[in-house]
């Protein structure tokens, strides 16, 4: 996340190598400072260069939202990102107003993402239809908002989101989407409790997580990148399971006294998809 009324800091976020820019327009921005913020993004997203990752942009909620999303909208942009979203309708409004503006600007149709924040009891209600809603790409969580509307306070360990990350989770993946992006943290100056939370994060099958330092990208990268060790076991699963297949038989036990049968190759499948991504990012 990159304050959008700061044009320095903007022109200047893949200069540390994210995956991808959230320039924002919401809570980091004062009210007094929307104009000059919406002004600093289309000037950025009008300056993509090819190798930059993607470019995101995160509106107000509700109909300043869509007022933001009409002001900024240039074929530069990859996505939306949605705060405080309750209910599919809303992301239906969107969806809309994005089919209008793709024609306007000559861009294929559904070629402009969607990522809802998951900040309410309300959006937890109506996860599943949020998670299926047109253009929607991933979920991230707001655990911040989430845990003030909900009146919960998490211990050092975060136990008590740990049930609410797992529901976004199950939607994620029962919806067919990519798997969601892990919430930010407020505290940039403990690297060991974002390493320790981050690590939770990827065991509990989000696919990444949100930024608001630059500091705290070479822990997420370290995180959700898959190892070389990790890489070798899955090719090797995979190869041993495809041979086994081919001689007409199904699970078959590896070397190191695993048996490996469609779960567990689905799981290496999964590895190398990721590393496979990671080495197209790199090569950009």
């Amino acid at each position: 996340y990159t304050p959008a009324d700061n044009d320095r800091r903007l022109a200047g976020a893949f200069l540390h190598a994210p995956d991808a820019v959230i320039a924002d327009l919401e809570d980091s921005v004062a009210f007094s400072a929307k104009e000059q913020a919406r002004v600093n993004i289309r000037e950025w997203l009008q300056r993509g260069q090819a190798g930059d990752g993607e470019r995101w942009v995160r509106v107000n909620a509700n109909v300043v939202g869509l007022d933001d999303i009409a002001a900024v909208f240039t074929p530069g942009v990859f996505g939306f990102c949605l705060p405080k979203v309750s209910s599919a309708s809303e992301l239906v409004r969107v969806d809309e107003l994005l089919d209008s503006l793709e024609a306007r600007f000559h861009l294929p149709s559904q070629s402009i993402w969607l990522m809802p924040l998951i900040e309410s009891a309300a959006a937890l209600v109506a996860l599943d239809e949020i998670a299926r809603a047109p253009r929607v790409l991933k979920l991230q969580l707001g655990e911040l908002d989430l845990a003030a509307d909900l009146g919960i306070q998490p211990d050092i360990n975060e136990t008590e989101l740990s049930p609410l990350r797992m529901q976004v989770v199950v939607s994620s993946v029962a919806a067919g989407i990519v798997a969601p992006v892990g919430a930010v943290s407020s505290n940039f100056t403990d690297d060991e409790a974002f390493r320790v939370t981050t690590e939770r994060l990827k065991r509990s099958g989000f696919v990444g997580r949100a930024a608001i330092h630059p500091n705290q990208l070479p822990s997420i990268h370290r995180t959700f990148a898959a190892t070389a060790e990790e890489v070798a076991i899955a090719r090797s699963r995979i190869q041993l399971y495809e041979s086994s297949l081919a001689a007409g038989t199904g699970a078959v036990r590896s070397s190191d006294g695993h048996m490996i049968d469609e779960a567990v190759v689905r799981s290496s499948r999964r590895i190398l998809a990721q590393f496979e991504s990671e080495r197209g990012q790199e090569n950009r």
